[in-house]
């Protein structure tokens, strides 16, 4: 699970650079917040959660990991589509805000699954 996480953060950074690159080239920085957005949930997170998966959670099979893994990229890659299509003005406000509250709360939810499977883990391991 964590080379899943690390290949999708270097993925999010890729994405996250280039809008970072695009926008300096073009002098036009409103696409700032997807940016950020991108770098941190995506990149940073990402980053963390197979920090976490290497190096606590170990490589188990569980089911909970695999759901936490879908669930976090599903709302990264939703909420960062539905901000670049916000900020660019390519989608009115009205019909995009239910969809990156509900991203937004996918992104949270694999947040406290991670919190479900570091604690398991602190368990097991000292039952073991």
């Amino acid at each position: 699970m964590d080379r899943k996480f690390v290949f999708a953060s270097l993925i999010y950074a890729v994405i996250g650079m280039s809008l970072g690159i695009f926008m300096a080239a073009s002098q036009n920085h409103g696409q700032m917040v997807t940016h950020a957005h991108i770098m941190l949930a995506g990149f940073v997170v990402s980053f963390i959660y197979a920090l976490c998966h290497k190096l606590w959670l170990g490589s188990s099979d569980n089911s909970l990991k695999q759901i936490q893994f879908y669930v976090h990229q599903i709302g990264v890659a939703v909420m960062s589509l539905g901000l670049f299509l916000l900020y660019g003005d390519l989608i009115l406000p009205e019909a995009i805000e239910p969809i990156l509250a509900v991203s937004s709360f996918f992104v949270l939810s694999g947040m406290i699954m991670m919190i479900i499977l570091f604690i398991k883990s602190a368990k097991a391991t000292q039952q073991a």
